[in-house]
């Protein structure tokens, strides 16, 4: 039986509607000005900043691609985010695992202490991680910015693992693999692991937004413009006394577009992974 909206809950529902609507074309204004003035000239994108171009062109984007070495920095960019994910992934998993199967004392004050891990400002050791990755002689070497990213991605990617695995993947299979003679590694590998794979898609998808939008980690160890990724990349093609922004705004685009385009291939997973999640209790 379907129930009547009275007229005062229709008049509500529609300025609902119609505040929602302008609050949403309100916060899409920067990201029309960012899109229309990467099609404008620097005089047009000074003299009107909202307007449409007056013709479109994508003079500004071969300019930025250039400028920026595209193909170089997006391979670092590329080469760093899929090697730390695949490293948070498999470490965080492996971690997880263990801590959430044995319920030893010890292990439980691990998995805590991993938990505190996350309420400590990353750039309070940057210091210490400095003169770490000096120390290794890791400096200026794309090696670098992974293990620190695999290390501060582990504390999160930890917690989320720990959890769907108490939740949602059963004791069951995994004392059925132990009773036919399969080893800790085989039982985690073969049983756990493929049923992670709505957490694995959510890590993933977290911890690449994370990592491709890094910026403090490559400033630090990365001197060389070689080794550039794409946010230093823009950064140093920034003037020091004026910006042009028809030039820059294209760098974002450029860099933001493979991030975009990740989303959108990775997002029903990560909603499966959050539901998965939601219906366990």
């Amino acid at each position: 039986m379907k129930m009547r909206l009275s007229t005062q809950d229709k008049v509500m529902n529609g300025s609902l509607e119609v505040l929602l609507i302008a609050v949403a074309a309100l916060f899409f204004i920067p990201v029309y000005y960012l899109i229309v003035t990467t099609f404008k000239s620097p005089d047009e994108a000074t003299l009107n900043p909202l307007a449409l171009p007056s013709h479109f062109s994508i003079d500004n984007y071969v300019v930025a691609w250039n400028a920026m070495k595209f193909p170089r920095v997006f391979l670092n960019t590329l080469i760093v985010t899929g090697t730390s994910v695949l490293g948070i992934i498999v470490f965080s998993s492996m971690a997880a695992y263990g801590l959430a199967r044995r319920t030893h004392a010890l292990n439980t004050f691990i998995f805590y202490l991993f938990l505190a891990g996350m309420m400590v400002p990353f750039q309070m050791g940057l210091i210490s991680l400095y003169k770490l990755i000096n120390g290794l002689g890791l400096m200026d070497h794309l090696l670098a910015v992974i293990v620190v990213n695999i290390g501060n991605g582990c504390v999160i990617a930890i917690f989320l693992f720990h959890s769907f695995i108490s939740t949602s993947v059963p004791l069951e299979l995994e004392e059925a693999a132990f009773m036919d003679g399969c080893s800790v590694q085989g039982t985690f590998w073969r049983i756990a692991f493929p049923l992670l794979k709505p957490v694995i898609a959510t890590v993933a998808i977290v911890t690449t937004l994370n990592v491709w939008n890094d910026f403090m980690n490559p400033l630090l160890f990365l001197q060389s413009r070689e080794n550039n990724v794409i946010l230093l990349e823009v950064f140093r093609n920034i003037g020091q006394f004026s910006v042009d922004w028809t030039s820059l705004f294209p760098m974002l685009l450029l860099g933001v577009a493979p991030l975009l385009v990740f989303y959108l291939l990775m997002q029903k997973y990560m909603i499966k992974g959050v539901a998965a999640g939601a219906l366990k209790g």
